[in-house]
């Protein structure tokens, strides 16, 4: 193959289907890229290594590559003596190894890893990045990000915002998949911007023309939830009056996100795995299979491998979901982004509500960072939004966050779990509000409470 070279040890190709389809995905992803990507199994056996990766003085076309990752690219005859990456193997549940700011340089120049696990789950292979793979860029990707931003830290890819670590690492991960065809499963808690990333990804990638389709799995019930995605034919149930389209057909050419997969069903999970190994669907009450051409990238706030563990999630679909994988940091974890966030979101904030700019003093900042926010960052957002709409003034006082930030930690414990449930009832209306675009009856329906007594609530949290 044009453009890559495959090592042979002896446990490559894997008998195993789903390491050998993450391999040949990364393999179509980093054919023509300039940043150096390879793929090593525990050995440091050089599994796949784009051409990018390989010293330039290597023989055009030569295929008689040095199978051992320290000879191809750090040019040693002996392994080296440090190399952080190893934690992605002795280390269980690693999501990620950054290899920089390491006690000492790796030799090669690696910069992340990432572990590639089989359909047992065993790590035995890992991705590894050397060097930021943004350089690659879509012919609107300039336009995408905003104003042109050194290649070493970025503040922003599309409306994702963050200069720390483990946003870099995201950034890094989302421009290698953008521009593919695989299946990619977003992972981390409520409010982190699972969908943004979805977006983001889509609007990275050649399908950026094409629809983009948003299905929430944990909103419909099985039967509703086939009609939605795959369409129905006319008389296949009550009420189905003529033929419908499903969302897989009106995501053709582009990405369909299918957010809150873990809340489905065994049934429509065999389902959708069939749709991702054949490529077609069938409306329900239909006999013809309708081919499609549509990305599937899903996203879930809960621990899917614990669920395959619990035989609550289809093995077999997990690993058709996750061929790559991106995680997503809690906003806890990544602190440093907050002041980042909070001036974007100030400024948003005040543009749409037609009001001056404001400042934010250096108490209030450090207020907000310190914050727990277990909403995250949609949290923090919605914060904000109701600080500009309810404050006067050339300055946010945010009087009740400096309160939190500066409140002495013994409390007793009847005043940290009263305070933590109000915290997280605040945080699940705010979901439900934005689930129903606005409309308090919907809302008040997702929390299963009376209209009357969410408008109580709207008034006792102050929510806008």
């Amino acid at each position: 193959m044009a453009g890559s070279h495959i090592a042979t040890p002896p446990e490559f190709p894997s008998s195993d289907p789903i390491l050998n389809a993450r391999v040949q995905a990364i393999r179509q992803l980093a054919g023509g890229l300039t940043d150096r990507v390879a793929v090593m199994d525990r050995n440091f056996n050089v599994i796949y290594a784009n051409e990018s990766a390989w010293p330039v003085t290597a023989v055009e076309g030569e295929q008689a590559r040095p199978a051992k990752c320290y000879e191809a690219f750090a040019h040693r005859s002996e392994p080296c003596d440090f190399c952080p990456a190893v934690k992605v193997f002795d280390v269980p549940d690693t999501q990620s190894v950054s290899c920089t700011g390491a006690e000492e340089e790796t030799a090669c120049g690696m910069r992340q890893a990432f572990p590639l696990a089989s359909g047992q789950g065993v790590v035995g292979s890992m991705l590894v990045l050397f060097k930021h793979n943004c350089a690659r860029t879509v012919p609107d990707l300039k336009s995408l990000e905003g104003e042109h931003q050194p290649a070493a830290v970025r503040e922003s890819l599309g409306k994702l915002i963050g200069r720390g670590p483990a946003m870099q690492q995201l950034f890094d991960m989302i421009c290698l998949v953008a521009d593919s065809s695989a299946t990619v499963l977003i992972q981390g808690e409520s409010g982190t911007g699972k969908e943004l990333v979805a977006k983001t990804i889509h609007e990275l990638s050649y399908r950026r023309a094409k629809p983009f389709v948003v299905v929430d799995c944990g909103s419909l019930p099985e039967t509703l939830l086939e009609s939605e995605l795959f369409g129905h034919m006319k008389g296949a149930f009550t009420g189905a009056v003529a033929n419908k389209r499903g969302l897989f057909e009106e995501a053709d050419g582009g990405t369909i996100f299918l957010d809150e997969i873990a809340d489905t069903t065994p049934v429509f999970q065999a389902k959708l795995l069939r749709v991702l190994q054949e490529g077609e669907i069938k409306r329900v009450g239909g006999t013809q299979p309708i081919k499609i051409d549509a990305r599937v990238i899903s996203a879930t706030n809960k621990d899917l491998a614990g669920l395959v563990k619990t035989k609550t999630f289809r093995q077999d679909l997990y690993y058709r979901l996750a061929v790559l994988p991106l995680f997503l940091p809690a906003l806890r974890d990544r602190q440093e982004d907050i002041p980042l966030l909070v001036e974007r979101f100030v400024t948003a904030s005040c543009k749409r509500h037609r009001q001056s700019p404001r400042t934010v003093s250096g108490e209030v900042m450090h207020a907000l960072t310190v914050a727990a926010w277990p909403g995250n960052v949609r949290e923090l957002q919605h914060y904000i939004e109701r600080a500009v709409v309810t404050t006067t003034g050339p300055a946010l006082t945010c009087a009740d966050i400096v309160a939190m930030g500066s409140e002495p930690a013994a409390l007793d414990l009847r005043s940290v779990s009263r305070g933590a449930a109000q915290q997280a009832e605040r945080v699940r209306i705010l979901q439900a509000l934005e689930q129903a675009h606005g409309n308090r009856a919907k809302a008040a329906k997702h929390l299963k409470i009376s209209r009357a007594g969410l408008y109580n609530k709207l008034r006792a949290y102050q929510i806008e």
